[in-house]
């Protein structure tokens, strides 16, 4: 059982001194976990984190595929387009963040990597259902309603995204953004 424990505890401590902006620890307890017990996709999806912002892409990637080859989720699909996006191969991060988001439409990583190419792409229709189906789990989230708007303006949606820009002032008046496309249009 100890085993169990210390893989527990050292991937809580990575969590933790990665959120503090502590790499060396972050890298040091996610290091200790994947050595402690069993084989588990966290510890790597940790490291791999880590090595992004220590700007190490080649790592993060290795890390990424480790991580999916144990246990594939979106976590790792979207990790590996975002590397793939920083590399330029749109392609490829677009498919992968495609199949993030329909594993979990609540990835905001894979969402809005996904709005991001679907603008330079020309793929928009493609991306709106994603948002829209966004909205369906938390309709509160105003970044993606906007998004959603955006990106209806520019299919020339114009009607409905007024509606959505609509819902975000009528819960949130100071809304800037909101309130200057509804001008706009």
């Amino acid at each position: 059982m100890s085993g169990h424990l210390d893989y527990e505890i050292n991937k809580e401590l990575g969590e933790c001194y990665l959120f503090m902006g502590e790499l060396d620890k972050a890298e040091e307890y996610y290091n200790k976990a994947v050595s402690s017990n069993g084989v588990h996709p966290d510890p790597y999806l940790g490291l791999a984190t880590v090595a992004v912002q220590r700007g190490q892409l080649e790592d993060a990637m290795t890390m990424y595929e480790k991580a999916h080859s144990i246990e594939p989720s979106d976590k790792s699909l979207s990790g590996i387009g975002l590397i793939r996006l920083e590399k330029g191969e749109t392609e490829e991060a677009y498919s992968l963040f495609t199949e993030a988001i329909t594993r979990n439409p609540e990835n905001m990583v894979a969402l809005f990597s996904l709005v991001r190419l679907g603008h330079e792409l020309q793929r928009l229709e493609k991306i709106v259902p994603y948002l829209e189906a966004y909205l369906e789990i938390d309709p509160d989230k105003f970044e993606v309603r906007y998004s959603l708007a955006g990106s209806l303006v520019c299919l020339d949606r114009k009607d409905a995204a007024r509606v959505q820009l609509e819902t975000i002032l009528e819960a949130d008046p100071s809304h800037e953004a909101a309130k200057e496309m509804l001008d706009q249009l």
